[in-house]
């Protein structure tokens, strides 16, 4: 098997820019502005490495697809035309940029298949060796499904002669009501509170950093457990954000939607010690930081690795696991959803909390039994049984 190799990227207005400055009358907070044109400029960087005949599709793209996903579709894009110019005879192009609307037209739908098997495992050459990557059929999907769009998009444009996108073999992912659903259960979240508020359970090196943090780590794992936020939802939230004197805050959701959420006393409680007791002052800050509501160490708005990480270590330790494999922001979202409804509340409630497009994500929470199986096999202890059968086997004898 080939590898792919690293191609280098060419020379973009990005790899020079001078200090973004934002003028914006948009109503969005400038960090939402900002982040937003971060992902306009990866997009736009992959655009520039791309074949030129793909244009009209970089125009559809950017008005039809959200910027993540756009910028998901543009990776994959990226990827199968490596894949074409260095693992296949199907073009003459020595780079991707040379690849023409020819070489696009003469694809057939096994050609696809093919790349979609070649995607299930393929070895990366590096500096340091080759990496081998593997992916799962859920992945898969979303490479096909890419590429689907495009083929579409080139037919009903003319640029191919045919729409081969039938022709691509269907992957198997299950679908939801299938997947079992992890979220915490209430005395794992109540270990986990339990283990950000004192320090138990961590490493020293662990409670060095603690001590630093502890204040804003709790405050960001009820804000997950409250509300149900996203991981992006949460690490954009701003100072300016907070309406104390309404009880309220404003965040972000996706499609660019504006919602306000109520604060109950825990959260309010929780957001005074961090801010009042741990949370730098604001000229210990860098100005482009200072409206950021959870920072680092470092004085700078806190990153989604960085809060993908201390929430694996926290839900660890109420599962009782190893770090690696504590859980993530998204699943204390699930925890969210399913601790609302267990306690009776309405799934069109919890619905419009959650921010779910369709009220049937939310059901699936409503079908989760949380403590069955648990309620379950705790009435079918062998243990127990064999004690009563060997303590009226004593008695017997006696």
């Amino acid at each position: 098997m080939k590898s792919i190799k690293p191609q280098p990227g060419r020379e973009t207005a990005s790899n020079n820019r001078k200090p973004l400055k934002v003028r914006n009358i948009t109503g969005k907070p400038d960090n939402i502005v900002r982040k937003e044109n971060r992902i306009f400029l990866k997009c736009r960087e992959i655009e520039a490495e791309l074949p030129r005949f793909l244009n009209v599709y970089f125009y559809y793209l950017k008005g039809n697809v959200l910027p993540l996903s756009r910028l998901a579709y543009l990776r994959d894009l990226r990827f199968f035309c490596r894949y074409l110019v260095e693992q296949t005879d199907l073009t003459s192009a020595r780079t991707i940029d040379q690849l023409t609307v020819a070489d696009f037209a003469g694809l057939k739908g096994r050609d696809i298949n093919m790349f979609i098997e070649y995607c299930r495992c393929y070895e990366v050459e590096t500096a340091n060796g080759l990496t081998v990557y593997t992916n799962d059929n859920r992945s898969l999907a979303r490479k096909r499904s890419a590429l689907s769009v495009l083929f579409k998009f080139l037919y009903r444009e003319e640029m191919v002669p045919r729409n081969i996108t039938d022709l691509f073999d269907p992957i198997r992912v299950p679908k939801p009501g299938e997947r079992e659903i992890k979220a915490l259960q209430d005395d794992e979240v109540m270990k986990m509170l339990d283990a950000v508020a004192t320090g138990e359970h961590l490493t020293s090196q662990e409670k060095t950093f603690w001590k630093k943090t502890r204040y804003r780590d709790r405050a960001i794992l009820l804000f997950f457990l409250t509300y149900g936020l996203r991981l992006s939802e949460l690490q954009q939230l701003n100072l300016s954000s907070i309406n104390f004197g309404r009880g309220e805050f404003l965040i972000f959701r996706k499609r660019g939607k504006e919602s306000t959420m109520p604060l109950n006393r825990t959260i309010e409680k929780a957001l005074n010690d961090y801010i009042e007791l741990e949370r730098p002052a604001e000229d210990r800050i860098r100005e482009e930081d200072r409206d950021a509501l959870f920072l680092s160490l470092q004085g700078r708005r806190i990153t989604e690795r960085q809060i993908r990480e201390l929430v694996k270590k926290y839900s660890s330790i109420a599962l009782a696991t190893s770090r690696r494999s504590g859980y993530s922001p998204h699943k204390l979202r699930a925890t969210a959803a399913t601790s609302l409804i267990g306690r009776g509340n309405s799934i069109y409630d919890v619905q419009a909390l959650l921010d779910h497009e369709n009220v049937t994500t939310t059901q699936l929470y409503a079908a989760h039994k949380l403590n069955v199986k648990r309620d379950l096999i705790k009435r079918f202890e062998w243990d127990e049984d064999l004690d009563e059968k060997t303590a009226k086997t004593s008695t017997q004898e006696d």
